[in-house]
């Protein structure tokens, strides 16, 4: 699907925003940007909005934990963070969403990466797909297509789901003309 004018500026700014808290090391707006992306991710249902949902929750654990102290050259790395994050944003303000998603992708791949707290960073992106993943079913996919564009199972996103209290009027659905817009896409 491709993003739209609107939502490319949106984009833009929020991973601008997303750089300079990384810098400030501001845990709490670092978790308010990755709340944004999961209206992105609802409605463009692209990898890239949910992968930087999901980065940024767990960069903003690391920041808020203090953990990016266990990060060898932290500062380096967000350096190098920032700069793909750059290439990013001018892909897609040059409209070249297959270069953006390229480049989200790499700097998923870079946080990775980072040896000295490898297994740790896993396990806190893993538990950030599932806590993205669930709010992005309270905004109304399904279980089932919420779990595809996350890359995890139904069962452990349900097995999260299950943990949390929903109140009913919290769970948003899917307009009807929204759900018929999709569908049409789904089949086009």
């Amino acid at each position: 699907m491709i993003i739209e004018k609107e939502e490319c500026v949106h984009i833009r700014t929020l991973l601008e925003k997303t750089k300079i808290a990384l810098l400030n090391k501001d845990s709490i707006v670092l978790r308010e940007l990755s709340d944004q992306t999961i209206h992105s991710a609802c409605n463009y249902q692209d990898s890239a909005s949910i992968t930087i949902s999901v980065l940024v929750y767990t960069l903003s654990k690391l920041v808020e934990r203090n953990d990016f102290n266990k990060i060898k050259n932290w500062d380096y790395f967000i350096k190098k963070f920032n700069s793909i994050l750059d290439l990013a944003i001018k892909s897609i303000i040059s409209e070249n969403q297959e270069k953006y998603e390229k480049y989200i992708e790499m700097s998923r791949s870079l946080l990775e990466s980072q040896i000295s707290l490898k297994k740790y960073i896993q396990d806190v992106l893993k538990k950030a797909v599932i806590n993205k993943g669930s709010r992005i079913y309270e905004h109304g996919l399904s279980l089932e297509h919420t779990a595809k564009l996350l890359g995890t199972s139904q069962w452990e996103l349900s097995e999260y789901i299950g943990q949390k209290n929903f109140d009913a009027k919290q769970v948003q659905s899917i307009d009807i003309k929204k759900r018929a817009k999709m569908a049409m896409e789904f089949f086009s």
